[in-house]
């Protein structure tokens, strides 16, 4: 063995020839599937723009001149949505955190949290974010106790009610996948029971649950436009602004390509850590 002083073995001609098979069959699937992709999204280019309508369809939503004069005031709306969704995303990991605590705390002394944190999951579940987002973002101003504050700030502050509810069944999904004896070993050792949680339990439940958390983050990504129903000036309330002066819906195509480039790298993200997760189960945790 390498590092030990021994004779360092070289592959054999039968495992050098599996080698080579194996990377001619990759290359080969590589190829035919860009080929049939190819053809696939030709075959519907074609379709698409022989169709009778085709022509009124690209003036109104695919009309370059309107993007380009959208662009400035779009394009603003969506940093207008990144910070929000900055924001909301701390807001949604500290609170949902708190929720899944309350709801794995033991003993009946602590069943008025568990009752409280569980009630609080499933109302917020159960509502539209919308309806959220006009309660918070009309009714409680309304209540005359709060100081005047931006639209965007209380669609923030929706968006954390909302998502911490299904965030923190995430994260309580992800605790009690945590083997007891885990627990037992932290309270053995003198821990606490929070300091156990702390820094046995959630490094170990963050780990099972990463790719469910990273799905929520991306659809939020998607929600965080609903702000605009408060009128707060974001790229989709831009574009409607937009579309009202030029008479086209370019400007809400605009918004929605926006959208789906700044969500694709954490889809695309998701998608190989969830694979490289299924790789390390499948060889028994190990690499």
């Amino acid at each position: 063995m390498a590092g030990t002083g021994g004779p360092t073995r070289s592959p054999s001609a039968v495992e050098l020839g599996r080698r080579a098979y194996r990377r001619t069959q990759t290359t080969r699937s590589v190829l035919l599937s860009a080929v049939s992709t190819l053809v696939f999204a030709a075959v519907i280019w074609v379709f698409v723009v022989n169709t009778p309508g085709w022509t009124r369809v690209q003036q109104s939503f695919f009309d370059p001149a309107v993007a380009v004069k959208a662009w400035p005031r779009v394009f603003e709306g969506l940093l207008l949505n990144i910070r929000v969704l900055l924001v909301a995303a701390v807001g949604v990991l500290l609170l949902s955190l708190v929720l899944a605590t309350l709801r794995t705390l033991r003993g009946a002394v602590f069943f008025p949290l568990r009752a409280l944190a569980a009630g609080y999951t499933d109302l917020f579940r159960g509502l539209p974010l919308i309806i959220v987002l006009y309660l918070v973002g009309f009714g409680l101003p309304g209540l005359g106790v709060f100081p005047k504050l931006p639209s965007y700030v209380w669609g923030t502050i929706a968006l954390v009610l909302t998502y911490s509810a299904y965030v923190a069944e995430v994260w309580r999904a992800g605790i009690e996948a945590v083997h007891p004896s885990q627990v037992l070993a932290g309270r053995s050792l003198g821990l606490s029971h929070g300091r156990t949680l702390r820094t046995i339990v959630l490094p170990q439940a963050l780990r099972k649950v990463t790719p469910a958390l990273m799905n929520d983050f991306v659809a939020m990504q998607k929600d965080v436009g609903l702000i605009s129903v408060l009128g707060a000036v974001d790229a989709v309330r831009a574009a409607q602004i937009e579309t009202a002066a030029s008479f086209n819906f370019t400007p809400y195509v605009l918004a929605g390509l926006l959208f789906v480039l700044l969500a694709l790298p954490m889809i695309r993200l998701t998608d190989w850590l969830s694979a490289r997760m299924r790789r390390r189960e499948q060889v028994g945790g190990v690499g």
